[in-house]
């Protein structure tokens, strides 16, 4: 379970979102839904090794987590509590 980040860390974590469009852009097509990689590639016209990446990424920070992990084919990620308030920052 991730821990409570005070105001120090959200900043952090809102500059390592922005200096990765692809983290920016995969954090915002999952927003609320569950997707797969491919559906995010899909989606934002990157590719999906891009989409992996950033996923891989923003999992380690827990702003996304993985609703099957134990599935080799069609992992579906959704956006964490801590995810959904960094993208509501950068969207202000």
């Amino acid at each position: 379970m991730p821990q409570k980040v005070n105001e120090e860390e959200i900043w952090e974590l809102i500059g390592f979102i922005k200096v990765s469009p692809t983290r920016y852009k995969t954090l915002k097509t999952l927003r609320t839904d569950f997707l797969m990689p491919s559906e995010i590639a899909k989606t934002t016209g990157l590719r999906t090794t891009q989409v992996s990446n950033a996923l891989a990424d923003l999992k380690e920070k827990d702003l996304v987590i993985c609703m099957n992990e134990s599935a080799r084919k069609g992992r579906l990620y959704q956006n964490t509590e801590l995810g959904l308030e960094i993208l509501q920052r950068l969207e202000r």
